[in-house]
């Protein structure tokens, strides 16, 4: 039997059976519960406003009113009301995009696609200001929301699932594809609160975004190529015009690092990296090459392993301790080298390759000049220990003179903050105090110093905030000037600390030596010689 379907701009009702679903539809979720309500409206008053169909291969294509159909279907309804109109498939597309881009329900990776979608329709031809003004948009909130097709497929499924939100998918789709699996994960923290299980607790968009501050974004003014050689890498081009640049397209990364200039992409950024010191090295073939990394270079590599040269420091000695210091003198072997592996790769240093030289590898002098260095090491080892115990002992007495008076949740919140932004040997000296050891030999302690938080009582958690801000500003200026003014606020005796600490490390000593002494075994003396007899 041919269903005969008349191109009529009135409606009329017709048969649920005779519908069909679009596949063009950028609707890809329908709320179950607002389709039962709608279900419970249909069967008391009807399909209220017609749907748009076309006629398609002797059946009706539903453009507008999905829903309404999948509503239907649930209230049983026979009919309903239709509008039909003959439509090109490209028609269609734009229709549903621009229609369905109008309401407030869509959402925003639909919105997203649906925006992409249309920028990809040859024809009409759009352009992101045109989508603007027939969606009611704004030109940036357009640009903005078609970097969401960008979004790697994990991603795409917890923003669907609504494990994340807008502002979390926003700043995930500025990173590169191999970026963002690693910055979902850091969009949440384990909560270990209840017991069992740990609870995974969405933390908020700012705490994101200075995760992505501190491990993706590279500062380009510490770059040693330059950001204005669009030949370095001419797939890359110059970085002055590179849209992964946040100083580049502030629209896309409004809010990310705004005091600085940063790449986006550190991958490429490795790539210049690698061409400035392969143009360097050209460009100065007796150039020396040294690596800042432990492990040795590759069997014939030209690069000098760290320990086989001395890099030379440009300020001033600032005690006697440095002024003995090779890294403070200069000699003739004294020459520029670039940084061809490791931290500051690209960088160009002053360095003594020399291994012969007197000055900068004292360790092969006479035995006496040698004893007398390393006894100026131990000196200076031992008083920064000292000095270092000192200040332990004084951040551990400030502590216990906090007192409490913030409420728990405030607390905790502050010092998971406070933690997040401090360094692993913070970390790990706090841990140390607080008892807290790995389990395993992988286990990070940044987790277990946050769980041990979550657990902790209200005192615990005011000393703590008070030890890492401390040791945070310490981190930034003078940390003695830190320790005596916090000292000074909580009334801990400096003095008294100094002098128990230093009579610990005298009675160290002492039973160092004794211990030695006792171990060093007896020489015993040789009966001398029985004198020869002159015969007479």
């Amino acid at each position: 039997m041919t269903t005969t379907v008349i191109n009529t701009p009135e409606y009329r009702d017709v048969p649920l059976a005779l519908l069909v679903p679009s596949t063009t539809n950028p609707r890809r979720r329908f709320d179950e519960a607002f389709l039962k309500e709608l279900a419970a409206s249909i069967r008391g008053n009807g399909v209220l406003t017609p749907l748009l169909v076309r006629p398609k291969e002797e059946r009706l294509e539903i453009v507008f009113g999905e829903q309404r159909y999948r509503a239907a279907q649930i209230a049983e309804a026979a009919t309903v009301p239709v509008r039909i109109r003959e439509m090109t498939d490209a028609q269609v597309l734009e229709a549903q995009l621009v229609e369905n881009l109008q309401r407030r329900d869509v959402h925003p990776m639909e919105e997203a696609e649906g925006f992409k979608r249309l920028l990809d329709l040859e024809e009409p031809k759009y352009s992101i200001e045109l989508i603007a003004a027939r969606t009611g948009k704004s030109p940036a909130f357009v640009a903005t929301r078609l970097k969401l097709v960008d979004l790697i497929a994990a991603v795409v499924d917890a923003f669907y699932r609504d494990e994340i939100g807008v502002g979390h998918a926003l700043l995930l789709a500025r990173l590169q594809s191999g970026q963002q699996e690693q910055a979902l994960a850091a969009c949440f923290r384990e909560d270990w609160s209840g017991g069992g299980k740990a609870k995974r607790i969405l933390l908020p968009v700012r705490q994101l975004q200075g995760w992505i501050e501190q491990n993706v974004l590279l500062i380009l003014k510490e770059a040693p190529f330059s950001k204005r050689d669009g030949q370095l890498v001419p797939a890359a081009g110059s970085c002055l015009e590179c849209p992964k640049r946040t100083g580049h397209n502030t629209l896309l990364f409004a809010g990310i690092s705004e005091n600085s200039d940063a790449c986006s992409d550190p991958a490429c950024y490795a790539a210049k990296l690698d061409a400035h010191v392969k143009k360097t090295i050209a460009a100065k073939p007796k150039l020396v090459q040294i690596t800042t990394a432990h492990g040795k270079p590759a069997e014939g590599s030209p690069i000098v392993p760290r320990g086989q040269y001395i890099q030379i420091r440009d300020e001033k000695p600032q005690n006697k301790y440095q002024q003995e210091a090779p890294e403070y003198k200069t000699c003739k072997s004294v020459t520029e080298a670039i940084i061809a592996d490791g931290a500051g790769k690209g960088e160009i240093r002053k360095v003594c390759a020399n291994l012969a030289c007197p000055v900068h590898h004292p360790k092969r002098q006479t035995s006496k000049a040698d004893a007398s260095f390393k006894a100026a090491q131990e000196k200076q080892r031992r008083e920064e220990a000292i000095a270092n115990t000192i200040g332990i002992r004084t951040l551990s007495a400030i502590a216990e003179a906090v007192p409490v008076r913030l409420m728990k949740r405030d607390l905790l919140f502050i010092a998971e903050r406070l933690a997040a932004v401090a360094n692993e040997s913070h970390l790990a000296a706090l841990a140390r105090q607080y008892g807290i050891k790995k389990v395993k030999e992988n286990d990070s302690i940044g987790k277990l110093f946050l769980a041990y938080l979550r657990q902790a009582e209200e005192s615990i958690l005011g000393s703590v905030i008070v030890q890492l801000a401390l040791l945070l500003a310490a981190a930034r200026g003078n940390g003695a000037q830190v320790l005596r003014e916090a000292a000074a606020v909580y009334k801990v005796d400096t003095e008294a600390i100094a002098a128990k600490v230093k009579r610990e490390f005298a009675d160290r000593d002492k039973a160092k030596a004794t211990k030695k002494a006792t171990a060093k075994p007896a020489v015993k003396s040789q009966p001398k010689p029985a004198k020869k007899q002159v015969a007479a």
